[in-house]
C-alpha cells in the first residue's frame, strides 16, 4: 500500500469515529432524537457519508452495513413515525455495533480481511430486515396497538438478569480507572462510551436505562469533577445493578444529587442557591422559559422531572 493510500484509510477511519459517535449518541435517546428533526438529518448523513467513503475505497462490508442503516433511518426520516420504541432502538444499536467493529478491524495488523467482513454482515442482515419490518409496523400504527394490548397487564419487561451484576461491575472497574485517569475531553468520552455499553446491557429495562442516560448527561458536563461524579455514579450503578438482578428494577431511580449533577446549568444553579443567600446572588430565569421546559422534558423522564420540580419548589420556599 502506498504511503498515500495508507492516508486515505486512516482520514476515512477517523471520519467514520466522528459519525459512529454521531449515531451512537443519537439512538441512545432515540425518543428524544426523534424529536429533534435537524439531529435526526444528522444521523441520516452519518450513515450515508461512511457508506459513500468506503463505497469510493472499495470497502463492501463497511458500505453495505451503512447502507442498510441509512434505508431504516430514511424511514424515520420520512415516515409519520411520532414515537420509536425500545426494540427500534435496541436493534439501531446492534447495527451500529457491527459498522464499528468493522472501522475497528481496519486499524488491525491485517486491516479488515474481505472473508470476515463478509461473515459480520451476514450475522447482522437478519436484524436489519427485522428492523426495517419493525419501523415499517411503527408507520403504519401497528406496533403501538400490540404494545397496547400486551402491556394492559402491568406487568415488568421481560430480561435476563443472570449475572447481571457481575457484567455491570466489569464496567464499572473500567469506568473508575478512566475516572482516576487526568479530566479531559478524551476520557469523558471513554466514560461515555462505557455508559453506552452499561445501556445496552439493560436492554429492556427502563428504570435501568434511565439511570445510565442521566449518569452519561452529568458525565459530559466539564464543571463536574471526576471527585464528585466518581463515587455517586460509581455507588449508584451497583446498587441498581443489585436490584436488577434481584428483580426489583421498579425501585431503581437516580438520586437527587445525580439529577442536579445532570441537570441543564440553570436549573442546577438555582437549586444549589442556599437559603441564606443575598438578593444579588439570586438566579435569572432565561429569556426564554419555553426554552428551558423543552429541554428539561428531551432530557428527563417523568419521574426525574418531578424530582427536579421538588427541588426547585424548595429553593423558591426557602428564598428570603
Amino acid at each position: 500500500m502506498s504511503d498515500q493510500q495508507d492516508r486515505i484509510l486512516r482520514l476515512f477511519m477517523e471520519e467514520a469515529k466522528e459519525h459512529l459517535d454521531t449515531l451512537e449518541n443519537g439512538l441512545v435517546d432515540l425518543k428524544s432524537t426523534m424529536k429533534d428533526p435537524e439531529s435526526l438529518q444528522e444521523m441520516f448523513r452519518a450513515a450515508h457519508s461512511v457508506k459513500g467513503g468506503a463505497a469510493m475505497l472499495g470497502l463492501d462490508s463497511i458500505k453495505t452495513t451503512a447502507h442498510r442503516l441509512e434505508d431504516c433511518f430514511k424511514i424515520l426520516k420520512d415516515g409519520p413515525v411520532k414515537q420509536v420504541d425500545q426494540t427500534a432502538e435496541s436493534l439501531f444499536l446492534k447495527g451500529v455495533d457491527t459498522l464499528k467493529d468493522l472501522v475497528q478491524r481496519m486499524s488491525g495488523p491485517f486491516g479488515l480481511r474481505n472473508e470476515e467482513g463478509e461473515k459480520l454482515v451476514q450475522q447482522i442482515m437478519p436484524a436489519f430486515a427485522q428492523l426495517e419490518t419493525h419501523l415499517n409496523n411503527l408507520v403504519l400504527g401497528k406496533v403501538a396497538a400490540v404494545a397496547a394490548k400486551s402491556g394492559s397487564s402491568g406487568a415488568a419487561p421481560t430480561v435476563s438478569t443472570t449475572n447481571f451484576t457481575a457484567s455491570v461491575m466489569v464496567l464499572l472497574k473500567e469506568m473508575l480507572q478512566v475516572f482516576k485517569a487526568k479530566e479531559s475531553a478524551a476520557t469523558r468520552q471513554q466514560l461515555s462510551d462505557l455508559c453506552v455499553r452499561l445501556y445496552k446491557l439493560g436492554t429492556g429495562i427502563e428504570s435501568w436505562q434511565s439511570l445510565v442516560k442521566t449518569a452519561r448527561v452529568a458525565i459530559a458536563n466539564p464543571k463536574n469533577s471526576y471527585k464528585v461524579l466518581a463515587p455517586l455514579i460509581i455507588k449508584e450503578l451497583k446498587d441498581a445493578g443489585d436490584l436488577v438482578q434481584g428483580e426489583k428494577v421498579k425501585a431503581i431511580a437516580p438520586s437527587k444529587n445525580l439529577l442536579l449533577l445532570a441537570a441543564p446549568p440553570q436549573v442546577a444553579t438555582a437549586a444549589r442557591v442556599p437559603a441564606t443567600a443575598p438578593a444579588s446572588e439570586s438566579i435569572a430565569l432565561p429569556a426564554e422559559p419555553k426554552a428551558v421546559v423543552k429541554l428539561l422534558l428531551k432530557t428527563f423522564n417523568k419521574k426525574q422531572l418531578s424530582e427536579i420540580a421538588k427541588l426547585l419548589i424548595h429553593a423558591i420556599k426557602s428564598a428570603p
